[in-house]
């Protein structure tokens, strides 16, 4: 009966919503439980042995309720402790994102492809592997406190942000990268400010793609039934589960074209 079990999701805050939303509309039968470090937020500025503390304690807290797999829903946390937690428990499903870097790069045409991320995402190893295959046109733009603006939904702020760094990169681009789950909440202003012909990707619709695969080779697949969706956090549930609720209707509004590329 594994496959009545929930999938677990967690982020450092909230920005992995964004990625809930996209595995919901994937596999909507499945029971999810989402899981938001908020008190440990943000991971992307922190030292790497301090991220994978934080992600061994959400992963004890996600196991201790029958998880039958986990959604690394952050960049920085998959590429800090996605393959320590994979060789740990190699017989348990973890599923994490990466900056959709691939697609973009499949996607240009002569114009630079920016990646905003985190500094530690653009730092680690993993993305520089990620870039030597795929980063020809690449720019790696680190974006420290753009995901704490996302968290206190200072549009306002975000936007100033985002057209400093648009000003900064300059054109032609050819896509814009959004290395960060938090980031993709920022997709339609973000729309609004690019030419139509710049595309914007993020790992989230792959993600999901991920977990569909694994899950039906490992026969663990919830083929019946409803749905369904709970939120915690390790922060104040006053403060914090408010606004996973609102985002959550958010990210199912994003999910919606589930290509990737709106």
């Amino acid at each position: 009966m594994l496959a009545e079990n929930p999938v677990g999701v967690f982020d450092s805050g909230v920005g992995g919503i964004s990625t809930l939303g996209a595995l919901e509309a994937e596999l909507p039968r499945e029971r999810f439980i989402y899981y938001g470090d908020t008190l440990n937020a943000p991971y992307g500025t922190k030292p790497e042995a301090e991220v994978l503390r934080c992600v061994r304690d959400v992963f004890g807290a996600l196991r201790g309720q029958q998880v039958k797999a986990v959604v690394i829903a952050c960049n920085t946390a998959t590429a800090v402790a996605a393959a320590t937690l994979r060789a740990e428990m190699p017989d348990f499903p973890i599923i994490g994102i990466e900056p959709a870097l691939k697609p973009a790069a499949l996607m240009r045409h002569g114009g630079r492809i920016a990646v905003l991320a985190t500094p530690l995402t653009l730092r680690l190893e993993k993305f520089h592997r990620l870039m030597a295959r795929w980063g020809e046109g690449a720019v790696p733009v680190p974006c420290p406190g753009l995901m704490e603006l996302v968290e206190a939904r200072d549009e306002a702020g975000a936007q100033a942000y985002l057209q400093r760094v648009l000003t900064e990169l300059g054109s032609p681009l050819d896509a814009v990268v959004l290395g960060c789950t938090h980031y993709v909440f920022l997709r339609p202003m973000l729309r609004e400010m690019l030419p139509l012909g710049t595309a914007i990707l993020d790992g989230n619709a792959g993600t999901a793609r991920q977990l569909r695969r694994v899950l039906e080779e490992r026969r663990l697949l919830r083929e019946a039934g409803e749905g369904s969706i709970v939120l915690e956090t390790s922060g104040d549930p006053a403060g914090a589960l408010p606004l996973m609720e609102t985002l959550l209707e958010r990210a199912r509004a994003i999910a919606r074209p589930a290509d990737g590329t709106a």
